[in-house]
């Protein structure tokens, strides 16, 4: 076979692969112009435009589907291709194809009705905002009941916070009018302080800063304030710790990340918040060992501990212990609340996580604590382990990984 022969062959080659493709090729001549079209090209064109008009024109609408950018990004990179919607409703696959080097100036151009294809992705583009929406909507639930729970929780235990609350109040009382004078005064020395150092020259500011603190008198009240600070300072330390732990507590945290955190202090900080319920009928005791700090939302691993601490002094009658305990096994760490008090009967123990089941009589309990409690652990990747004997008591275990897994 000849040179001439065997390219007139590969060119019936390629003419015949071209035509039997269902995919539409326009191949290019030197001008601009469509050197060839196979037959899903022509059906292609006549689909974009049904009104009647001759071949050559209906090509060349089919050619102007090509964005100007995508010859010029064609011929840098050799190809180009992109999604192109058109007047007659169809999206059209376009392919640009340009060659280089010794293929210079040898384009071809093809088209793909994806019309159906991009239907269904528009389809289920549309169902995954519409499943992400109602997601949205059921974590705004969930997380108004994870509140609506916790201050259900703090409301019961209102009357004995304020108690706690109401003895040290009094005599702090006396000294809050002094107090208050002398936080104005060292609040306008700090404020002094404070523009003399945001100043490009501090030290021009030592004699004003001097007047200024023998005007606010602030070696008297340095004087003076430790003693009066003395005098409140057990009421005062009892009243913050609680109002602190209160304020923890309440906390949403719905959009922050799990951070490292003290599990031990968090216990103790909610038994602070519980302790007037439980001091009058339980002994507690504690047996912590070495805890690493573990990566979780505190407030909410705080309503967990809060939860289980009013549960073990609810099951006890009169008087008991409550155990807390706490340790670490490999890559988890531990938390168990152990109580002596009337137990769980078997058969119910497989339900007391079902939201709304309660055992205890109506208006001590709403059945969403333990419930809340269990999506909370599970979120955190951890799990709640019971053991119950009638009449003996109960312990829960709250299990959690000390670094959450990688998502």
């Amino acid at each position: 076979m000849t040179e001439d022969e065997l390219v007139d062959y590969w060119s019936s080659q390629m003419l015949w692969a071209i035509g039997a493709t269902p995919m539409a090729v326009l191949l290019l001549a030197p001008d601009g112009g469509v050197a060839f079209a196979n037959d899903p090209a022509r059906r292609l064109a006549a689909q974009l435009d049904p009104a009647p008009a001759d071949e050559a024109r209906l090509l060349h609408r089919l050619l102007a589907l090509v964005p100007d950018t995508a010859w010029d990004a064609a011929c840098g990179a050799g190809h180009w291709s992109g999604d192109v919607h058109t007047m007659a409703g169809l999206t059209v696959e376009v392919g640009v194809y340009c060659g280089r080097g010794e293929h210079e100036g040898r384009r071809f151009v093809t088209f793909n009705d994806v019309s159906a294809r991009s239907a269904r992705e528009r389809e289920l583009q549309q169902r995954h905002d519409e499943l992400e929406r109602t997601y949205k909507r059921l974590a705004g639930a969930q997380e108004q009941l994870l509140q609506s729970e916790k201050m259900a929780s703090i409301g019961q235990l209102a009357a004995g916070v304020a108690h706690e609350i109401n003895n040290p109040i009094g005599y702090v009382h006396s000294n809050l009018g002094t107090l208050r004078e002398y936080v104005a005064s060292l609040f306008a020395m700090i404020e002094a302080y404070g523009t003399a150092i945001a100043s490009p020259d501090p030290a021009a500011h030592r004699d004003e800063l001097r007047a200024q603190r023998e005007k606010l008198d602030i070696d008297f009240i340095l004087g003076d304030l430790p003693q009066l600070l003395d005098e409140s300072r057990e009421g005062i330390e009892r009243v913050t710790r609680i109002v602190q732990d209160l304020k923890e507590f309440s906390h949403v945290g719905r959009n922050e990340t799990m951070r490292p955190a003290d599990l031990v202090k968090g216990l103790e900080s909610t038994l602070n918040i519980v302790w007037n319920d439980l001091k009058y009928k339980a002994k507690v005791e504690k047996i912590y060992g070495d805890m690493p700090a573990v990566e979780c939302h505190a407030s909410e691993i705080n309503q967990v501990f809060m939860n289980l601490l009013i549960n073990a002094g609810q099951a006890i009658a009169e008087r008991g212990v409550i155990t807390l305990a706490c340790g670490v096994d490999g890559e988890e760490a531990w938390v168990s609340v152990a109580d002596t008090g009337c137990g769980i009967p078997e058969e119910t123990l497989g339900r007391i996580f079902d939201p709304f089941y309660t055992t205890k009589p109506i208006g001590r309990g709403t059945g969403l604590g333990l419930a809340i409690s269990y999506r909370i652990v599970e979120k955190h990747h951890g799990r709640i382990e019971v053991e119950s004997r009638l009449g003996q008591g109960t312990t829960f275990r709250v299990v959690l990984p000390v670094r959450q897994p990688t998502a």
